[in-house]
């Protein structure tokens, strides 16, 4: 293996020195959770599926041969771009000190050859790569025995982050001579410090749990109170036992809702990259192992059904449709042009029947029609919001999802004419029979109509400005003219009753 590796190498001069002078042993540096932040096997594994869903199919037949088979199968077929990777900057600069002052520095990776050659090639500050190469999966003992034949046994430092909860890393620590650690717990410092000297410690700035928070989006829980809609379209709000169902059923919709999301940005990892506000979501960021979107995916779509069983199998079933629709959108429709933005205003809409569903009011035609149109074109503001910002990034060659930069003038006609018939078919319920039926004072309904005018407006007016970087519904909570929009259509409502 090393005679290959070798001659590879040869590929890329490292660092521009072509022997190393530095007195100290060479500093060994671990790829995946250690140099980027991330793990490249999963990244791969996602992006091979995004592009070729059939390979799934050969995935058990791959892992008979072994693990190292597995990993140069899917490397052979997945593209991941080196540009794009969360790399760990305070490690890099250590590294590129070293090697100023003559260091031989040394990659060894369990990620398979392919890899860890883009990797090196990308940095060009290795003399020497060692990775798993289809039948030796370097990792663990592997990893050890390789180094030690090579350098000997307290011959080379090694920096790596432990090799996560299983510390497949221990034994190669045990072969060196210093340990160096990336954001280590106190459990695996102790533990390596039994086996080698530690000479630093890098660790990444944040807080953890914040970070895992965040990872849900809970600012768009906010789109979850529509299930309370036709509760209070029914001037209801007052019934504890049908506040208690909604309630319900408002947890459980954000529960597949975050499940949702976090699929969404495992599926989008190489796009967010690029994108100048969605790269700092934390797992294209790195600032979250991609494992915990694995684990608390299903964890949170469980905790969702078992909540919506309880209100009723109805809603439970809903639901599920939600999730569908959503796994569907995430996979393919986000790429269709037009079937994007139906389905992302279909799924504001299965909100307020989920509201429905659970407390067995009827919603009205007038409130289906009125959320299509005005969910139709807050989704159009989106991929507009979307185009605006890839514009400043990409100039004439921009583009979000399906759509391309020409694309811009007919998305916000398209928009803009949506969101005013919402107001239209809000001002045919309001000269209908059944408001008079609901409200005392029907006449002050008609304030609405021009409140909701303006906030549309406003809303398109900033997107076309390029002053919206978010979605639409969380950029109303922190915008003040929606805000002040928001209360005084409450106010107008509330005093009609």
């Amino acid at each position: 293996m090393n005679v290959v590796l070798r001659e590879r190498v040869a590929e890329f001069p490292a660092g521009g020195n072509t022997k190393p002078l530095h007195t100290e042993p060479p500093l060994v540096v671990d790829l995946d959770g250690t140099l980027v932040k991330t793990d490249l096997l999963i990244e791969s594994v996602l992006s091979l599926l995004k592009e070729r869903p059939v390979c799934l199919l050969a995935f058990p037949l791959w892992l008979l041969r072994g693990k190292a088979w597995f990993k140069q199968q899917v490397a052979r077929r997945a593209l991941l771009d080196p540009e794009t990777f969360p790399w760990r900057a305070p490690l890099i600069d250590y590294l590129v000190q070293q090697r100023a002052e003559g260091r031989s520095l040394v990659l060894a990776t369990g990620s398979d050859m392919r890899i860890a050659l883009q990797a090196a090639e990308h940095l060009k500050l290795f003399d020497h790569v060692f990775a798993s190469d289809g039948s030796v999966n370097l990792c663990g003992a592997a990893k050890r025995a390789v180094l030690v034949k090579e350098f000997g046994v307290g011959g080379f430092d090694y920096v790596a982050d432990g090799g996560g909860y299983r510390r497949c890393d221990l034994p190669v620590w045990g072969a060196a001579r210093n340990a160096l650690l990336v954001n280590a717990g106190p459990g695996l410092t102790t533990a390596v410090a039994r086996l080698a000297s530690i000479n630093q410690v890098f660790t990444d700035p944040g807080n953890a749990r914040y970070v895992r928070f965040r990872a849900l989006r809970p600012a768009h829980w906010l789109k979850n109170l529509l299930v309370f809609v036709p509760l209070l379209a029914a001037h209801r709000l007052h019934d504890v036992a049908l506040f208690e169902k909604s309630l319900l059923a408002f947890v459980a919709i954000g529960c597949f809702a975050s499940s949702g999301y976090l699929l969404n940005d495992l599926v989008d990892l190489q796009s967010d990259r690029h994108h100048p506000q969605k790269r700092f979501r934390p797992f294209a960021a790195g600032d979250l192992p991609l494992s915990y979107a694995l684990i608390a995916g299903p964890a949170l779509l469980f905790l969702g059904c078992v909540l919506g069983a309880c209100v009723s199998w109805a809603l439970f079933a809903l639901l599920l449709l939600y999730f569908a629709t959503s796994f569907v959108y995430s996979l393919c429709f986000k790429n269709v042009a037009i079937c994007d933005v139906l389905c992302l205003a279909g799924l504001y809409t299965v909100r307020i029947l989920a509201g429905s569903v659970a407390t067995s009011i009827r919603p009205s035609q007038w409130l289906l029609a009125f959320s299509t149109f005005l969910f139709f074109s807050l989704a159009l503001v989106k991929r507009y919001s979307e185009l605006t910002t890839m514009r400043a990034v990409d100039g004439n060659a921009a583009r979000a999802r399906a759509y391309e930069l020409s694309d811009g003038e007919l998305i916000a006609a398209m928009g803009t004419a949506s969101g005013y018939l919402a107001v239209l078919v809000l001002a045919l319920y309001i000269a209908a029979d059944k408001a008079r039926a609901l409200y005392s004072r029907p006449e002050l309904l008609w304030l609405l109509c021009p409140l909701l005018l303006y906030w549309i407006s406003h809303v398109w007016l900033t997107a076309h400005r390029g002053k919206m970087p978010h979605d639409p519904v969380v950029f109303a909570t922190g915008d003040l003219t929606s805000r002040i929009l928001i209360v005084l259509i409450g106010a107008t409502a509330a005093v009609a009753l």
